[in-house]
């Protein structure tokens, strides 16, 4: 009898982000939050 094992490594490489990279997610989250805001406002109003 014979017992073949498969060993596998998984190697996850983190990757490094640019200053503008930060920045750009940093104005979406931004306006994400400003949208999102104007919404509840509109939807309080209407109600």
């Amino acid at each position: 009898m014979t017992l073949n094992l498969l060993f596998v490594t998984v190697t996850i490489k983190l990757k490094n982000k640019t200053i503008e990279q930060y920045q750009h997610e940093e104005n979406v989250h931004r306006l994400y939050d400003e949208y999102k805001n104007k919404q509840t406002e509109i939807g309080i109003r209407v109600f």
